[in-house]
């Protein structure tokens, strides 16, 4: 039986249990408990804190799991990414107060709080940078310069609010950004069958999250130019109208560009334009 870990609380564990119901998955907890177990596809789901789930994945207690990428990262075991899950995304940056001037470079003997100590080192280590102590904080890094306890903060960011209300303000590139992945100890576990048609699943609810159906009626001496703005996965589908010299067109088209596209089959002469939602596919 297949054992995959999955979230136990917070964005992360609502998003993964959302993809992997949505992808026919008996993954659903009523209570605390710790596993449950879908019979049907002989699946055995773990529910673990995210920091754990790359610990145990890596020791072979577990066949896969999905926790973020900063989290598999800063615990150093060696495990391998397979499916980016493209929700629970933020990036990874340091913080300073407003006032200063610092950067990265400069961050010699200072005290860096961070929930991430072994990817700041990581980073420092690269920067050729030797701090004078790191700092590990378990929530609320954001208020550690303001109490005296640390120099600079190294700190997720999604919004940027909780920094900007504490004070602070992020400098340099973000040493990392994050989302969900699906994750396991190492790439050959992708040959088995089970694990193949996991990630397929998985795969297929992930692309219909970024993709749309664009439908609409145009003239057929518009069909290249049309064709060019939706040429969907392989080429748009073509139907013929019972209004002579017009066509049904459908394609896919990837959800951010929707309305730009939208916008653009109007201005050209296109009509009865819809969108529709996908649920799931293959491609």
């Amino acid at each position: 039986m297949l054992k995959i870990a999955l979230p136990n609380k917070g964005s992360l564990s609502e998003g993964a249990v959302q993809v992997v119901k949505e992808a026919g998955y008996r993954c659903r907890r009523y209570g605390r408990e710790l596993m449950v177990r879908d019979s049907e596809n002989k699946i055995e789901f773990v529910f673990l804190r995210p920091r754990d789930i790359s610990v145990y994945v890596h020791n072979g207690v577990l066949d896969m799991g999905i926790t973020g990428r900063d989290l598999a990262i800063d615990s150093e075991a060696d495990v391998v990414e397979l499916l980016p899950l493209r929700f629970g995304k933020s990036d990874f940056y340091y913080a300073v107060p407003h006032s200063s001037s610092l950067t990265p470079e400069m961050f010699h003997q200072l005290r860096i709080a961070t929930s991430y100590p072994n990817l700041v080192l990581n980073d420092l280590k690269h920067r050729n940078v030797t701090p004078a102590r790191i700092i590990r904080l378990e929530g609320a890094v954001e208020i550690a310069i303001q109490l005296g306890v640390a120099d600079v903060v190294a700190d997720v960011v999604q919004s940027g609010k909780t920094l900007e209300d504490a004070g602070l303000k992020v400098i340099g590139e973000p040493l990392l950004s994050s989302e969900a992945v699906l994750i396991a100890r190492q790439q050959e576990i992708c040959q088995r069958h089970d694990v193949k048609v996991f990630i397929e699943r998985l795969k297929g609810i992930v692309v219909a999250r970024e993709y749309v159906i664009v439908e609409y009626d145009a003239p057929e001496s518009l069909l290249e130019t049309v064709s060019r703005m939706t040429p969907g996965i392989e080429s748009p589908t073509v139907s013929p109208l019972s209004k002579k010299g017009w066509v049904a067109v459908k394609a896919m088209t990837m959800r951010k560009d929707v309305n730009r596209i939208m916008d653009e089959l109007k201005d050209v002469g296109a009509r009865g334009i819809i969108v529709t939602d996908i649920r799931c596919c293959r491609l």
